[in-house]
């Protein structure tokens, strides 16, 4: 029996559209925008957590990845500088997010590595066994189903393979928790607004990282899909969780 959580209930906009298809309209909706206002928002932390991303990865020098939920390829365009991988694909839903991704690759030269895709990650057209990492930065509270997401990611994993889930989450401890709460549901839908002009994108996001899994959950996840030795890692003070489990 599949279980649902809260965050999969989390809905961009009203109406009776699955989660998946407003996913898509919305990041549509702000894919022009969304690089400057990420910046802003995060006042560029976002890229020092990537990096920490990549050197957890580092250690399995995966060749062939997979990045899901891969937006404008940030995560993807790193992991090629970081990790020297043979191959990167990246998915994602909304194709005008991988539009602006792939003006990015082209202006970083890397077209004969990273190549985009626009896919569903709750069904993905790859063979059992392809990947020797699978990464998802910042989108797995987007994903219409967990436990399918994380089943579709475990397939297409080789055996020792590891997935690494890079997602914001909610700091527990004075006086962060009560900063970051104005900050994310005041600041961010304002900026939201005035930058994008989609003010629901934005309070979607705020509500969407509240409802996510977080820490042990989240990890309880991981395990039920089936991975084994699951990890994960606290970033500036819990705004931000690292997750990986192998394979």
């Amino acid at each position: 029996m599949t279980r649902k959580y809260k965050a999969e209930n989390i809905l961009p906009y009203e109406g009776k559209d699955s989660k998946g298809t407003q996913v898509k309209r919305m990041f549509d909706s702000i894919a022009h925008s969304y690089d400057s206002l990420n910046i802003t928002l995060s006042m560029g932390i976002d890229r020092l957590w990537r990096r920490y991303a990549m050197k957890s990865l580092k250690t399995f020098s995966p060749k062939i990845i997979l990045d899901v939920a891969t937006g404008t390829a940030d995560m993807a365009i790193l992991e090629n500088r970081k990790l020297s991988p043979e191959k990167i694909i990246g998915i994602d839903l909304s194709e005008g997010m991988l539009e602006v991704g792939r003006k990015k690759i082209r202006n970083c030269s890397m077209e004969d590595t990273i190549f985009l895709e626009c896919q569903d990650c709750l069904n993905l057209k790859f063979d059992d066994n392809s990947f020797d990492a699978v990464t998802v930065g910042f989108g797995v509270r987007n994903f219409e189903s967990l436990e399918r997401g994380f089943a579709e990611m475990y397939r297409v994993l080789r055996p020792g393979g590891v997935l690494l889930v890079l997602e914001l989450s909610t700091p527990v401890n004075f006086p962060m928790k009560q900063l970051y709460s104005f900050y994310s549901s005041t600041v961010i839908p304002a900026l939201g607004k005035v930058v994008s002009k989609d003010k629901s994108a934005y309070d979607y996001l705020n509500k969407s990282v509240k409802a996510v899994p977080q820490g042990e959950q989240m990890a309880s996840i991981f395990r039920n899909a089936g991975f084994n030795e699951v990890v994960y890692d606290r970033y500036t003070f819990g705004i931000c969780t690292n997750y990986r489990g192998i394979k």
